[in-house]
């Protein structure tokens, strides 16, 4: 695995979840947690169970477990 494009990757998603930006000091607090309205539309794809309980982890369902493979081999495996 690439660590340094799941850093980059990691990052990004944090950028994305940036809840408040301080006045008073550089910088910003994001949620720990992914994107709502992206676990959403990947349940409304299919890809997942519904985001919505009380439960910290989602079912990726058949094709999303393959979409998800697909992904991370894309991004996170480097080409020989």
């Amino acid at each position: 695995m690439d660590q340094d494009r799941i850093d980059e990757a990691v990052l990004a998603l944090l950028y994305l979840g940036i809840h408040e930006r301080h006045r008073t000091m550089p910088g910003a607090r994001a949620w720990k947690s992914l994107d709502w309205d992206a676990m959403d539309r990947l349940h409304g794809r299919g890809l997942i169970s519904d985001p919505a309980t009380k439960a910290r982890s989602v079912l990726l369902t058949e094709s999303g477990l393959r979409e998800a493979e697909a992904a991370f081999r894309r991004l996170f495996v480097p080409e020989d």
